[in-house]
């Protein structure tokens, strides 16, 4: 079984910085492409920024140039550094990877639990 597990999550003044940690634990083969979400009240879950095993990376346009996402394959986590954090930005953040596990051909997607993320002043 593959759990992934979020951390860094907070409360934090607009302007400020932030930076979470999805870590991948289990029988993993390979994990593969990973991601972050996030899911404010009332609204759908969103793609904020995903990352290749390659790591190639993509991010919601509302994040560019604010947020960067990274991972470090030996550790099989994956971060969000998030800074100039905005109001809109609020929301529960969530880490998906897709992981091949326990062997290379049995692949599935996986969701951490979630890690709330607050910006007010």
């Amino acid at each position: 079984q593959v759990q992934l597990v979020e951390s860094g999550g907070g409360s934090v003044q607009p302007g400020g910085s932030l930076r979470l940690s999805c870590a991948a634990s289990g029988t993993i083969f390979s994990i593969n492409a990973m991601g972050w979400y996030r899911q404010a009240p009332g609204k759908q879950r969103e793609l904020v920024a995903g990352i290749t095993s390659g790591g190639s990376t993509n991010y919601a346009d509302s994040v560019k140039g604010r947020f960067t996402i990274s991972r470090d394959n030996a550790k099989n986590t994956a971060y969000l550094q998030m800074n100039n954090l905005k109001p809109e930005d609020t929301a529960v953040y969530y880490c998906k990877a897709d992981v091949s596990a326990p062997r290379w051909y049995e692949r599935n997607d996986y969701w951490g639990q979630g890690t709330q993320v607050t910006v007010s002043s």
